[in-house]
Formats: structure tokens, sequence, C-alpha cells
């Protein structure tokens, strides 16, 4: 689904759209004919930003509106694509499963503008000014193409992406998540924007159901080598209304898994005065995503294993010492692991070795936590 095609639609002649615009920018942007002078409406509208803020308070709406409809007619089995030239502008990524930035360096979208469209350089350069910068693409971006080069030199990255895609999509169909083997890789600094990413989607898609969405556990620990797996935590005010989530996040791409295989720390009952092992029940959702596994651990607002997930994460960003220990650790159960082929099993052996620990590291957590005054920041 193409939003400029679909922006073209909704300022035929005789639409409201077209009529809208005419009044807030007056007749001069009309061509002798009563179509839309597209050229008239950019000079107008792209150098200046109250101008562009105008034009985009008529365009988007019906823009959405008109997109709602195809997605909504579109057969179940779809892939649905939507290229939407100012997604990151609007902050709408969260708004989908995957983000797919094609970038182009600025002096060859200059080129392109110019030489393929006919459009004067200075009018070219404004409209690059108004658009996105490449950083706020890169960090909106799932997925980052760059389509400098020749037309074929594309190919196999945009194969592998269609291959991903259908294998998404057969996933969430079918509530299929993602597993790998848990085998260590050296921290990537690209950890951080792809939790705050997720973060981010499953704040939308929760709404005001959540109470909080972290990024948790050793990916979200800078340095610290890990499992390449995203945890992240949705903090709710019951189990009901973790329950009542569940087909949400399967929609959006998060299939709630009833076995749970998840590295997911759970000292022993009673430490720290928990007596009751209810207080450490939650509920556990799963990426389907293959290029992106992550796991989503939903978890009620205030119970002892909400409030460990998010101490542990601060404690081992605090504390080099504890950090080592726990590298330590998981280097011993990821061997431990190695030799089982099933991911499901080599989860389980992982967590056999690694569990344990975790009775001694939640005393010092809580020592560390009485120490230094923690708590929670703002999620």
């Amino acid at each position: 689904m193409d939003a400029d095609l679909i922006a073209r639609e909704v300022v035929e002649p005789g639409t409201p759209g077209l009529a809208a615009l005419a009044d807030e920018f007056g007749p001069e942007i009309l061509l002798p004919d009563g179509k839309l002078d597209r050229a008239a409406l950019a000079a107008k509208a792209f150098g200046d930003d109250a101008a562009r803020g105008r034009l985009n308070g008529i365009l988007h709406p019906l823009i959405g509106a008109r997109t709602a409809a195809l997605v909504e007619a579109a057969p179940a089995d779809s892939v649905v694509l939507q290229d939407i030239p100012l997604l990151v502008e609007g902050r709408m990524g969260a708004m989908f499963n995957l983000v797919v930035v094609v970038h182009v360096d600025v002096a060859e979208r200059v080129r392109r503008l110019v030489e393929l469209r006919g459009m004067e350089e200075s009018d070219a350069r404004a409209r690059i000014a108004a658009q996105a910068t490449d950083e706020q693409r890169r960090a909106a971006a799932d997925v980052w193409l760059d389509n400098s080069g020749s037309e074929d030199s594309l190919d196999p990255a945009v194969k592998a992406l269609w291959d991903r895609l259908r294998t998404y999509s057969a996933n969430i169909a079918n509530s299929v998540v993602a597993r790998g083997l848990p085998a260590l890789v050296e921290a990537d600094p690209e950890w951080a924007d792809q939790g705050r990413r997720l973060v981010e989607r499953l704040r939308f898609v929760c709404a005001a159901d959540a109470v909080r969405v972290d990024h948790i556990g050793s990916t979200a620990v800078p340095g610290l080598a890990a499992k390449d797996v995203i945890d992240l935590q949705i903090t709710v005010d019951s189990l009901d209304t973790a329950d009542a989530l569940a087909d949400r996040l399967a929609q959006a791409g998060f299939p709630r898994v009833d076995a749970v295989t998840a590295d997911d720390p759970k000292p022993a009952y009673g430490i720290g005065g928990e007596a009751d092992p209810s207080l450490w029940d939650k509920r556990f959702h799963a990426s389907a995503d293959p290029g992106r596994p992550a796991n989503v651990h939903i978890r009620v607002d205030g119970w002892p294993g909400q409030r460990f997930a998010l101490s542990f994460r601060d404690w081992l960003r605090a504390e080099p010492g504890e950090r080592a220990d726990y590298l330590a650790i998981k280097r011993t159960a990821a061997e431990s692991a190695s030799g089982v082929s099933d991911a499901v099993a080599a989860t389980e052996r992982y967590l056999e070795v690694k569990t344990p620990w975790f009775d001694g590291a939640h005393s010092r957590v809580e020592k560390w936590i009485e120490d230094t005054g923690w708590t929670p920041d703002v999620g």
C-alpha cells in the first residue's frame, strides 16, 4: 500500500480533501482543469513548519482512513506492506510489526529528484531538509536497506527480508514463537535501540492496560555478553489484565507461551520474606519474528518478580564485580547446553545450571537496594 498513491487519491477533483486544501492554501494551488498543482502546494507547504503542519493536519486523517479500509479488505493470509514516506516524522513506527527504512545518501536523493522527477534543486533540498534526519531514521529502523547503488544490488537483501516477513506472518497465524539455542554472544550495541523499539511497540499495543513496559535482562546491561534474545517486561495491575492482553499481543506478533522455558531468574520461595510462591506468577509471551527473538514477561505491579526484574538489571549495571560473576555462571550454563540440539531442551539445561545462582544473588540485590535506596526509574 503506497501512501503517496493514497495521498493522491484523497485529493482528486471533487473530493473533500482537495476542497479543504484549496480553502487552507488558496485557489492558486489548483490547475485550470481543477486538479491539484502539486508544485504550487509544495512551494507553500514545504518551506514553513506551520504550513506543513496544516497540510499534514488535512491529509493525514484522510490517508489514515483510506489505508485502514484497504488493510481491512486485505485477505487474512496477506503480508501487508505499507510504504509511508513520513512514517518517522509522524512517529508511527510502534503501530507496525516491523519498520524498514530504505536509505539513499542526500547527494543521490537530490540527483534523482532533479534528474528523474524534474524538480528544481532548491525545491529538492528544501523537501529533504523538512524530512527526518538519517539518525532519526536509523533509530526507527528495524531493518536498514541501503539503496544508493544499482537497481539489482539490493536484490539479495530484499529477498532475505521477504523470507523473514513470510515466516513471521506464518508464525503469527499459527501462534509460533521464534526460538534459538542458548548460545552466548558478545554484547551488541544495537540491543539498546532494538529493546527501545520493542518497548514502544508493546506500549502501543497495551495502551492504558500497561502500568509500564521495560527492557530487562542481560541485553539491557551495556557490555554484558548474552543470548541474542531481548527480554521485556510489561507491568500490569493484575493477572486478569495480563490474560485480557493475550489476543492483542498475539495479533501484534507476540503469541502466548504456556510452557515457560525463557531465561527467567526466580530465587527460592521464601527468600526476602515472600513466602507465597504465587506472588512470582506471571504470563509469558514471545516474539514470532525470526529476525528478532524476544521474550515478554507480564508481571503484576509491586509483586516480587516484577520488582526483582528491574532491580536485578540495575544492580548488574551498577556492580561490575557482580556482572562478571553473573557472566561466568552464564558461560558455564551455555557450555552445559551446547551439546543439545533442541532449542527447548537446551534452554532447560541452561536454566538448570544457572538458576541456583539466583538464590544468593537475590539476597545480594536486596542488600544493595537497602544500601542504595534504589527505586524503579520512571517506566
